[in-house]
């Protein structure tokens, strides 16, 4: 940005900052929400429910399917494709 341009639009500089933290949160939200760590860990921990006689198979069928289908949704989204 030139300095004609800069001083110009300095006016405009709270909403540029403003703009440029809701990208930062955006991409924040993003990273969390397609990582895939938190959903391997509970299909772990439905695994030891299972196991440990907590749930049963059905539950443990209908959870799991949940958070397969979630994995394919992450995974999709990394390959830049579009989900189920």
């Amino acid at each position: 940005m030139g300095l004609i341009t800069g001083l110009l639009t300095f006016p405009f500089a709270p909403a540029r900052g403003t703009a440029w933290v809701l990208d930062q949160l955006v991409l924040a939200a993003e990273r969390e929400y397609y990582d895939p760590e938190p959903v391997l860990r509970e299909l772990a921990a439905l695994e030891l429910e299972l196991t440990g006689g907590r749930i049963g198979a059905e539950e443990f069928d209908r959870r799991e399917d949940e958070l397969l289908d979630r994995l394919e949704e992450i995974e999709a989204h990394r390959n830049g494709t579009r989900g189920p």
